[in-house]
């Protein structure tokens, strides 16, 4: 309990101290009142983080700088403005929207550059020479089958042909189409090294 003659917002003995006065020491360089600040206020400062950068290195990143600059700043604190832990996430909002427009605006010039100097991202270069190198493999897999086989596996995955429609088309029976698929589908797979 406190005597009247302590004043107001001095610490009592065996409580702990909140988190303005802790703030207070911080100010004055006291490191244990920080490592206490670092513990009350690392998980929601990263929390907060997380939700509006959504990466976490990122967000990690937000939540160690805000920290660093409640070490930095804690003399600037004013209490009669608002709750130290309204002070410090609204720091940390900040600068994890800071985080955000800056990834966002990267990102923009970025486009911006290849766009004014004519280049294809990298994502799209590879994904085109994925899909040619991927389309040249099939087609030299097809060269493998029969032309029987590669009739009916042309006419029902490249011309959208049903089966009974690729038997019309062929002139056989379906029965003989199913074989055909089947052995061809086979004979692909395992050019192509598809697992099964």
């Amino acid at each position: 309990m406190r005597t009247e003659r302590e004043p107001a917002g001095a610490p009592v003995p065996g409580e702990e101290p909140g988190l303005e006065e802790l703030l207070s020491q911080v100010a004055l360089g006291h490191e244990q009142a920080f490592d206490r600040v670092y513990d009350l206020l690392a998980g929601p400062v990263f929390g907060l983080a997380r939700r509006v950068v959504r990466d976490r290195a990122q967000a990690e990143e937000v939540a160690q700088e805000v920290l660093v600059e409640v070490w930095r700043t804690a003399s600037r604190y004013d209490r009669t403005r608002g709750s130290a832990l309204s002070w410090v996430m609204t720091m940390a909002h900040r600068r994890s929207v800071d985080r955000v427009r800056s990834a966002q605006a990267s990102t923009a010039r970025e486009e911006r550059v290849s766009r004014m100097s004519g280049e294809v991202p990298y994502d799209e270069v590879s994904e085109t020479v994925t899909t040619r190198l991927e389309g040249e493999r099939v087609r030299r897999c097809l060269g493998g089958l029969t032309d029987l086989q590669r009739q009916a596996v042309t006419l029902a995955y490249y011309g959208g042909y049903s089966y009974p429609e690729v038997a019309g088309l062929l002139r056989v029976p379906l029965g003989t189409v199913k074989t055909r698929m089947r052995d061809g589908l086979v004979r692909l797979r395992d050019c192509m090294g598809v697992e099964r």
